[in-house]
């Protein structure tokens, strides 16, 4: 275990969370069954995050990462409805199967670097021109953690478990748990590839790709938590491009460090809000289809208040959290243009500082169409309760609304905290580096934040209210799913080359079982004036028989998933 600013920092905001969701959850799980079993795999879900973030090195990072997966599924699972099972099951195989391969890349990593501690592993590859060796370790681990971060080609997993959970473990599920997987990816990459060209350029691809289809999903969904859900796998593309720019722009790495810790903690904060007013819709209207919850918030001031305050930040508008972590971010893309002018790599930053615009462009598009659904259209229901949310839950989350202005306008205080927690990423210090003093209210970055917002409300005007609703029978106008079901991932990818593993494996299996019993017997047979030569020497034959025939079960497994 070690202890650090960035730790506490996150362990703070950890508990945070943990706080609020549980300030929450009396009232959301007040029709519930089989709250005892959700609240101990809660506390233990709390324990193992902890246990991650304070890890010192990869073995403890995996055995409480695994623990984390393990406890968080019955999170998931908790409604035991058709749905809530199946992704809890979806999240369950890929928290296993990923999980093999960052054991796999800690056993070569082990084997190649002789250690696994951060800080040893720093000081190693900091002396080394040529990290090739531990690419392939370094993928192996990047799968595990990206997979929990819900990064690209690992993302599918996330808008199913987030959308079925329940409001408070959705909460804690991208606010907290999603960072458990940035905090591997961080990791590896700033204390293995630091400042390694080729590893950082290589992360850029699903960092950018994951941006702009989280982006890209949060506007065709038709959900209000599904759309939130595919809002995280777009902040986080954020975040994993700003931890692949700390390692590209040299001593002009402190914008990118610090952009990255406080997009963390503002997504942190941000989701736990916006997850908790999902929750709220749903105890009140049972449902979470955005055609059935409209109006909601009409005649709600109190909830009109705290889905503004998230929906601004999370849009990264001036005077917001969201705004001050997006422009470092945005300031890091534009000083790694100017590091490689000229050179391979800059066309390539170009395309992210598009994407990055992009990316924040359809932010706007899907939190303009929630809050027109919640607000503007339909009317408030007579048969709801005038009281849809505790005194003690309004209280708290009216708080944790206000956070998210007050951080935005003192941009001194988040300035304070990126301080605390920069070392984890090892940021040059700014006394010996030029002056990386970020002006955040220029009108250079005001304008481009104003930019921003206008081509999103045009967007949404021009497209989402033509192009992506059509009139009913009754004449008025509801919102359509137009997003492929045949592009689910996990539906046309994952499960049929997993079915197909199983099914050559089976095969295998039968063959093994058909062997004649004559030649099961030879292979047993043993001259008694043999002498006992050890474990190894008695069963010769059936290690080489198993062996062989291992070797051949894992070409023709490759060979038929290539096919």
């Amino acid at each position: 275990m070690h202890v650090d600013g960035f730790r506490i920092l996150y362990a703070c905001v950890t508990t945070f969370l943990w706080l609020v969701t549980s300030i929450f959850s009396p009232e959301y799980f007040a029709h519930s069954r089989n709250l005892k079993r959700y609240w101990l795999f809660n506390l233990l879900t709390f324990g193992a995050v902890m246990g991650v973030f304070f890890s010192a090195d990869f073995r403890t990072a995996f055995i409480f990462f695994e623990i984390m997966s393990i406890t968080s599924y019955a999170m998931v699972a908790h409604d035991e409805s058709p749905a809530a099972l199946r992704a809890a099951e979806t999240y369950l195989a890929v928290a296993i199967i990923t999980g093999l391969a960052q054991f796999m890349g800690m056993l070569l990593l082990q084997q190649r670097a002789g250690t696994l501690e951060f800080a040893k592993l720093y000081e190693i590859s900091a002396g080394l021109r040529d990290k090739s060796p531990f690419y392939l370790p370094g993928a192996l681990l990047i799968a595990g953690f990206g997979a929990k971060a819900g990064m690209y080609p690992l993302h599918f997993w996330l808008p199913k478990a987030h959308s079925s959970a329940p409001a408070p473990a959705s909460a804690l599920l991208s606010g907290i748990l999603t960072k458990t997987g940035v905090f591997g990816v961080a990791a590896v990459s700033c204390n293995i590839f630091f400042h390694d060209y080729k590893w950082n350029a290589a992360l850029l691809i699903p960092a950018a790709i994951s941006m702009l289809l989280g982006g890209l999903l949060g506007v065709f969904s038709d959900d209000l938590k599904r759309t939130l859900a595919c809002s995280s796998i777009s902040q986080i593309g954020i975040i994993l491009a700003g931890i692949a720019l700390q390692g590209l722009p040299g001593e002009h790495n402190v914008p990118a460090v610090r952009g990255t810790l406080l997009h963390m903690l503002n997504h942190s904060l941000i989701k736990l809000v916006l997850f908790v007013v999902a929750g709220i819709v749903y105890m009140n209207r049972h449902e979470l289809e955005l055609n059935n919850i409209r109006g909601f918030g009409r005649g709600k001031p109190l909830f009109l208040f705290i889905f503004l305050m998230a929906a601004l930040g999370i849009c990264g508008v001036p005077f917001w959290n969201g705004y001050i972590s997006k422009t470092l971010l945005h300031e890091s893309i534009v000083e790694g243009i100017h590091f490689y002018h000229g050179l391979p790599l800059e066309f390539p930053l170009q395309l992210l500082n598009a994407a990055f615009f992009l990316t924040g462009v359809l932010t706007i598009v899907y939190m303009a169409k929630l809050f027109v659904v919640l607000f503007i259209e339909g009317e408030e229901k007579t048969t709801e309760k005038k009281h849809y949310i505790s005194r003690a839950s309004a209280v708290t989350l009216t708080a944790s609304a206000a956070l998210l202005p007050l951080m935005g306008c003192f941009p001194a205080l988040m300035d304070k905290l990126a301080d605390c927690g920069q070392d984890f990423f090892h940021a040059y210090s700014t006394g010996n580096t030029p002056d990386h003093t970020l002006r955040y209210f220029t009108w250079e970055n005001l304008s481009s934040a104003l930019i921003s917002v206008t081509i999103g409300l045009i967007i949404y005007f021009i497209i989402v209210r033509n192009l992506m609703m059509q009139r009913n029978k009754d004449g008025a106008k509801i919102y359509i799913a137009l997003w492929p079901e045949w592009l689910d991932l996990e539906n046309f990818v994952y499960r049929p080359l997993l079915k197909t593993l199983i099914q050559n494996a089976t095969f295998l299996v039968n063959i093994t079982e058909a062997l004649p019993d004559t030649l099961t017997r030879l292979l047993r047979y043993r001259q008694p004036s043999q002498k006992k030569t050890g474990i190894i020497g008695y069963f010769s034959l059936e290690l080489l028989l198993v062996s062989a025939g291992t070797c051949v079960a894992i070409v023709y497994v490759f060979i038929q998933a290539l096919r």
